[in-house]
C-alpha cells in the first residue's frame, strides 16, 4: 500500500482533506456497487455455491494486512487436533497458476499459487487449493476427503455460501477513518461487523464483543539450514517485510530486543529477486524476514538469512467457543468420520 494512502486512511493526513471532493463520490460509488452486488447474491440473481461440508470464512472489512493468515493456520491446527480434516481455499492473490483450480504442494512456486497459500500448506500439511472462483477450489478439495473448508480471505466473495464468518481486526489501526475505498480502507461499512460470528482483535486492545489475539513469535529459523536460534542471539541485522503492514514486524523485533540497522518495507505480496535481497543482506551480518516472505526466497536463500514464525494465541474459553460452533455446524451437515 502506497505510503500516502496509508497516511490518508489511518493518520488523517491533510492530503485526504484536499482530495475529499474527488474521493468521496468514488467511495459512494464503491459502496453502492458493493451493496448491489451482495444483494444480487442474496436474492438469487447471481448463483451461489453451497458446499456439502461447513465453510468457514476468515476475512476482514479493511484493505491491507490484518493477520488473517495466522488465524487460518491456527484454525487448521485446532481442527486437526480435534480429529477433523480441514482444507483451505484461497484466491491466490498476485499469482498466476497454469490452470484453475490449482492444488498447492510443498514444491509449488509462490508465483503460481501466492505466498499465503504456500505458507499455509507448508505450515499445516493440509490440502490447499487456489482459484479466482473459490467454489472450484472447494470442489477440488472435496475430492480429497476434507470435511471442513476454511477460506483464506473471501468475506466479500458472496458467490460461495458460508456457515461461519470470522473477521480479523487490526487492533492498532482499527478501521482508520472509517470510510469506504478509495477515501478510506473499508471494503464494507463497519455495520457489517454486526452480522459476523466472531470478531478477532489482532493486537491492541479488544473492544466489546471481540476476541483478543496475540501473535506469539517463535525462534528464528534459518532458510537454508533449518537451524533455530533466539532473535536476541543475532546482532547487526537487516530486517525486511513484504506484508500488509510492515511496521508491525519491525516493532516485534524491537520488542524482542533487536534494533535492525536497516528496516526495509516492501509491498504486500511483492516478488523478490536474488540480487535484490543479496544486496540488502550485505548491509548487515544477517537478514531477518517474515515467514510469508521466506516462502518466496527458499530457492535462492543464503546461509545468513532467517525468518521469524509467529503463532496466533487466543484465550482458552474463546478457543472452545469457536471450535464448538464449527463442530455444531459440522454435525448439522452430518459426518462420515465421526
Amino acid at each position: 500500500m502506497a505510503n500516502w494512502v496509508e497516511k490518508i486512511w489511518f493518520e488523517q493526513h491533510p492530503v485526504g482533506v484536499a482530495l475529499k471532493p474527488l474521493l468521496w463520490p468514488l467511495s459512494r460509488l464503491f459502496g453502492w456497487i458493493s451493496v448491489r452486488r451482495r444483494r444480487q447474491y442474496q436474492i438469487g440473481q447471481k448463483a451461489v455455491y453451497r458446499a456439502p461440508v461447513p465453510v468457514v470464512v476468515v476475512g476482514n472489512i479493511t484493505a491491507g494486512g490484518n493477520g488473517k493468515t495466522p488465524v487460518v493456520v491456527w484454525l487448521v491446527e485446532q481442527l486437526k487436533a480435534r480429529g477433523l480434516k480441514p482444507g483451505v481455499v484461497s484466491r491466490g492473490y498476485g499469482a498466476k497458476a497454469p490452470y484453475y483450480p490449482y492444488p498447492v504442494t510443498a514444491e509449488t512456486p509462490t508465483a503460481e499459487a501466492g505466498d499465503e497459500p504456500v505458507l499455509i500448506h507448508r505450515r499445516t500439511g493440509v490440502p490447499v487449493a487456489v482459484s479466482p472462483k473459490r467454489a472450484d477450489a472447494v470442489k477440488l478439495l472435496l475430492a480429497q476427503d476434507v470435511d471442513v473448508i476454511i477460506t483464506d480471505d473471501g468475506l466479500q466473495h458472496y458467490a460461495l455460501a458460508r456457515d461461519i464468518e470470522i473477521v480479523v481486526i487490526d487492533g492498532q489501526r482499527r478501521f482508520g477513518n472509517r470510510q469506504l475505498i478509495p477515501m478510506g480502507p473499508l471494503r464494507e461499512p463497519c455495520e457489517r461487523l454486526a452480522e459476523v460470528d466472531f470478531l478477532i482483535c489482532n493486537g491492541g486492545q479488544a473492544q466489546s464483543g471481540e476476541v483478543q489475539m496475540i501473535l506469539q513469535p517463535g525462534e528464528l529459523i534459518n532458510l537454508k539450514t533449518g537451524e533455530r536460534c533466539p532473535v536476541s542471539a543475532l546482532q547487526d541485522v537487516v530486517a525486511m517485510a513484504g506484508i500488509g503492514h510492515p511496521p508491525r514486524f519491525f516493532h516485534t523485533l524491537k520488542m524482542l530486543g533487536v534494533t535492525p540497522v536497516v528496516s526495509q518495507p516492501f509491498a504486500d505480496h511483492q516478488a523478490f529477486s536474488e540480487q535484490e535481497l543479496t544486496q540488502l543482506s550485505q548491509r548487515g551480518q544477517h537478514l531477518i524476514m517474515t515467514e510469508k516472505d521466506a516462502v518466496k526466497c527458499h530457492t535462492f536463500a543464503q546461509s545468513n538469512w532467517w525468518y521469524l514464525p509467529v503463532d496466533a494465541e487466543l484465550p482458552a474459553s474463546e478457543v472452545d467457543a469457536i471450535m464448538t460452533r464449527i463442530i455444531e455446524v459440522k454435525e448439522e451437515y452430518g459426518s462420515s468420520s465421526a
